[in-house]
């Protein structure tokens, strides 16, 4: 039966060479939206987000992402905004921020939209005591129509989760849980500063579980320091021993130049960019062989699995939560720093709780910046979401649908080397990312990007 699963296991992706790494693996943004998040200014205000809210059709469904901000230790790869705290009083203050803001956007809304779906985001949010949850989630359900919700969905660090919390999750309606892990291995994890066993992680999937939580993803990172083909092949087996429904292997990015704290891991134990790839390729050949799809990037499901399913009907997303099932047209963000999207445009709160606290307290929405869409950065998201999500893309026929003319023919001459490689195909209007270049998709979209050359910032390795 073993040599059986073998013979039926995918083939190993064709490799890049290390001269195409080389060539094409340059900092690019990661397209969780376009415009990306370095192009939001601050024309765009809590005025402007009350307008857009007041303009969404009724009956409309919204989904909903709420960030919590706080962790019990500052793990050293994180490029989130979070902050450490020590004991609870600054989330039950942050908590009762957030009632206040939910309370603002359901009266600018003027009516109990109906949720398609709900995340808890962070930092950890399973840091919130319950009856802190429960009391977010009591509002939630007072604002908003939760009658027919798909999913409510939280981020999930297992280092001190007690099966009492667990039960309490499973009583507020949680159906998913992401589980962050990273990595197993002892260097690794002292060199970022999160230790966390794989007894303990496997105790709280196992907890979800026999609470009628089912549905669980593993997030791990490649690209981490004293990582070798070793390391992270004994992580994702001990990853794929807790049978998750999907996992997601980002590569860490290191930015410094934004994250202070990412300097206190030394940089003569990162991999290099040839390294980096090969433990990619390694770890992703490692789960396409035990029978998940690859979904995209950096994401893997089961073929049961929603996610799956999306990706071969052609109507996978992507937001700010990576890849996503979430068909809502809106996306509305609570807390400090969360990303909303509307028709109209992205909105990004402040930053800071301080500043967060300042707007709400004076009846505002606290908006620090954002971005109005222009009807070709419609068009352009459209093209870059496809290359994203199915890695390839008919400019054609999506250009039909927005009503436009637009050939994109500097895009493609832009993909001219990447097509003498034979990485990028270029058939009249439709264009495809090859098997081999799955890890460049990042720099094929970033040929359609009309915003890289104005004013951008820096940004992660491509691979």
């Amino acid at each position: 039966m073993q040599n059986a699963a073998r013979l039926l296991a995918p083939a190993p992706t064709p490799l890049l060479t290390a001269d195409q790494i080389a060539r094409f693996e340059g900092r690019v943004p990661r397209y969780t939206s376009y415009p990306t998040a370095p192009h939001f200014t601050p024309t765009v205000t809590g005025a402007t987000y009350g307008g857009w809210l007041e303009a969404l059709p009724d009956g409309q469904a919204v989904s909903l992402y709420l960030h919590i901000p706080f962790c019990q230790e500052l793990c050293w790869y994180c490029g989130c905004h979070t902050q450490i705290v020590s004991h609870d009083g600054p989330i039950r203050a942050y908590a009762e921020l957030l009632l206040r803001e939910i309370d603002l956007v359901a009266a600018r809304l003027g009516r109990a939209a109906p949720v398609h779906e709900i995340h808890f985001g962070g930092g950890s949010p399973s840091m919130l005591p319950l009856e802190v949850l429960e009391a977010v989630m009591d509002r939630l359900h007072a604002r908003f129509n939760l009658t027919n919700i798909a999913e409510i969905a939280m981020e999930i660090d297992p280092r001190g989760v007690r099966q009492e919390q667990i039960q309490g999750f499973a009583a507020l309606g949680l159906t998913r849980a992401s589980i962050g892990v990273q990595d197993f291995d002892a260097e690794v994890q002292a060199l970022i500063n999160r230790r966390q066993s794989f007894a303990e992680t496997a105790d709280v999937v196992e907890g979800l579980r026999a609470a009628g939580i089912g549905s669980i993803n593993l997030d791990l990172i490649y690209g981490l320091p004293a990582q070798t083909r070793a390391t992270i092949q004994q992580t994702v087996d001990l990853s794929l021993a807790l049978a998750p429904d999907r996992i997601a292997l980002f590569g860490y990015a290191h930015v410094p130049w934004m994250k202070k704290h990412q300097a206190l891991i030394p940089e003569d134990r990162l991999p290099s960019p040839a390294e980096r790839y090969t433990l990619y390729q390694d770890a992703s050949d490692q789960i396409a062989a035990a029978g998940y799809e690859r979904i995209g990037l950096d994401h893997f499901a089961r073929p049961s699995d929603s996610m799956a399913r999306m990706l071969r009907q052609g109507s996978l997303r992507r937001n700010f939560q990576g890849y996503t099932t979430d068909g809502a047209e809106t996306l509305i963000g609570f807390g400090t720093s969360s990303i909303g999207a509307l028709p109209q445009g992205y909105l990004q709160n402040n930053l800071t709780v301080p500043d967060y606290r300042a707007a709400l307290m004076e009846n505002r929405l606290p908006i620090a910046r954002g971005i109005a869409l222009s009807a070709d950065d419609k068009l352009r998201r459209a093209v870059i979401e496809r290359l994203m999500c199915d890695l390839t893309v008919d400019l054609a026929a999506v250009a039909a649908e927005f009503g436009s003319d637009e050939s994109f023919f500097a895009e493609r001459l832009a993909l001219a080397d990447l097509t003498h490689d034979g990485l990028v195909a270029v058939n009249g209007s439709i264009v495809t990312v090859r098997e081999a270049a799955r890890p460049l998709v990042r720099s094929v979209a970033a040929a359609f990007d009309a915003y890289l050359s104005v004013g951008a910032g820096r940004y992660s390795q491509a691979v």
